[in-house]
């Protein structure tokens, strides 16, 4: 098997772009969705309203919004298409041939020239805050097309960290696929599960798969991504009662809130 030692160190989180109001949906189509006998956890939306727009449902239960050329969805397809375009302007760290059938890929950008097929399995190598990019087609023209194509994450890595980047057209049949695809044509997915969002300059087609959205990721942030605000300190003195605040070390382990003998709302006194 061969490992890829470009490096380990996390990609810059800083160099990639974020997905904005695009960031809660899980796919985004410029007219029309379609999704038969397949299943959907996440938002979906199209840029265009109706009548030119539309998401078709046949057997398809959507768990999440479903926005027709809303606001909420045109400003969704807006961030795609600068994020879509961000992407393309990311640096190569390392150009690809080949299926990827039994490949190993630390975190970086990966890049081929034109259309990429893709096979097998890929193995995906890297810590939860690590990021991987594909960018398929970065001389203008190239689709991708993965068949019973599998990606796996490995050492904690996170499906939400990848994103893939495509000239033209995505399609992925009997496979089992992980990240965030942004392609520039259709995008087709048939059989076999999604892990991600999958964006689309034309339409999205699902027929019998099972899609799961991303909520956060290093690209798509959102609360996933959100540490909870810091407890301001405490004024530690006798008498101060319950302050909803971070005590410190005011009587270490013991169950009152500031000195000993108190409860919250009923302090204590020091000895």
């Amino acid at each position: 098997m061969d490992v890829d030692g470009v490096s380990r160190a996390e990609q810059a989180l800083s160099a990639l772009p974020t997905l904005g109001a695009a960031s809660s949906f899980a796919v985004l189509a410029n007219q029309a969705v379609t999704c038969t006998d397949a299943s959907i956890i996440g938002s979906v939306g199209t840029n265009q309203a109706t009548p030119t727009g539309s998401v078709t449902q046949t057997n398809c239960p959507v768990i999440g919004a479903v926005e027709v050329g809303t606001l909420a969805s045109r400003a969704a397809y807006a961030s795609f298409l600068t994020a879509y375009d961000a992407l393309e302007a990311q640096p190569c760290d390392r150009y690809l041939t080949g299926t990827l059938a039994g490949v190993i890929l630390a975190p970086g950008t990966y890049c081929f020239t034109a259309a990429a097929t893709l096979t097998g399995t890929l193995t995906l190598d890297g810590p939860s805050t690590a990021s991987w990019l594909f960018k398929v087609g970065t001389l203008g023209t190239g689709a991708l097309t993965g068949t019973s194509f599998n990606v796996q994450m490995a050492n904690g890595g996170s499906a939400c960290n990848v994103s893939w980047w495509v000239a033209e057209a995505a399609t992925l049949t009997d496979s089992n696929f992980v990240g965030n695809l942004f392609a520039g044509a259709a995008d087709t997915v048939t059989r076999g599960t999604f892990e991600g969002r999958t964006f689309s300059k034309a339409d999205v087609t699902l027929t019998g798969a099972a899609m799961v959205g991303c909520v956060g990721g290093i690209i798509g942030g959102g609360p996933g991504d959100v540490k909870p605000p810091k407890k301001a300190k405490c004024n530690q003195g006798v008498g101060n009662g319950a302050e909803g605040c971070d005590p410190g070390n005011s009587n270490h382990n013991q169950p009152s809130n500031d000195e000993t003998g108190g409860t919250p709302g009923k302090p204590g006194r020091k000895p």
